[in-house]
């Protein structure tokens, strides 16, 4: 993954603060931010913060969807590639990945994270701080594996998902597209029907949100 020399990016929420983070210590030098509640005046640690772009990218440089929302990065990530422009993909220096292991464009890596061997994470996913997302794993596009979560081998997460801070899917279950994990929550079985489910074991508290 080739490090850019300036990231334009798309969002300033917290959220984009740790993107801005990570792109800084992967040696990314010049950041801005395009976001359409930007203040006046409003900057990171002297990077600028714009409510617009309309020029050319500059030469050397790519675009991040910094949303939190998995709806929003596929939007975003769907016109960057209809305007024609590199989308980065960040993976912390102190995030591990293992042999074999594939990242997808526009996907975030955090610190402390680890991707497993041959595991698989789809485009525009965030795997959060400290998450595990262990050997053979398959995680579906724009699906967000929160802080300090486990996914155990050989799992496979759908698209769209949302696995909240410090929950663990075991070994070899599936989770299907849409389904939100909620924090501390421990998956045992399938999940073949989209929606939010909690507790120890996961069970479904309500269906997916049309």
């Amino acid at each position: 993954m080739n490090t850019p020399t300036g990231l334009l990016i798309h969002g300033f929420g917290g959220h984009a603060r740790s993107v801005a983070d990570i792109a800084l210590a992967c040696g990314v030098a010049q950041l801005l931010f395009i976001d359409a509640n930007a203040r006046p005046g409003e900057s990171f640690h002297g990077f600028e913060v714009r409510s617009e772009w309309g020029g050319p990218l500059p030469p050397g440089w790519a675009v991040f969807s910094a949303s939190g929302n998995g709806a929003t990065r596929r939007r975003q990530i769907a016109a960057f590639r209809q305007a024609g422009l590199p989308i980065a993909t960040l993976v912390a220096p102190d995030a591990t990945l293992g042999f074999g292991s594939r990242i997808g464009v526009g996907t975030l890596v955090a610190r402390s994270a680890h991707v497993g061997p041959d595991a698989v994470v789809g485009e525009g996913c965030i795997i959060n701080t400290g998450a595990i997302v262990e050997h053979e794993c398959t995680i579906g596009d724009w699906t967000h594996v929160s802080v300090n979560a486990t996914i155990a081998g050989r799992s496979r997460i759908g698209a769209a998902c949302m696995i909240g801070a410090g929950a663990t899917v075991i070994d070899g279950v599936g989770v299907c597209d849409r389904v939100v994990v909620g924090a501390g929550a421990v998956v045992v079985r399938l999940i073949d029907v989209a929606g939010v489910y909690a507790g120890v074991p996961a069970r479904v508290l309500r269906g997916a949100s049309p």
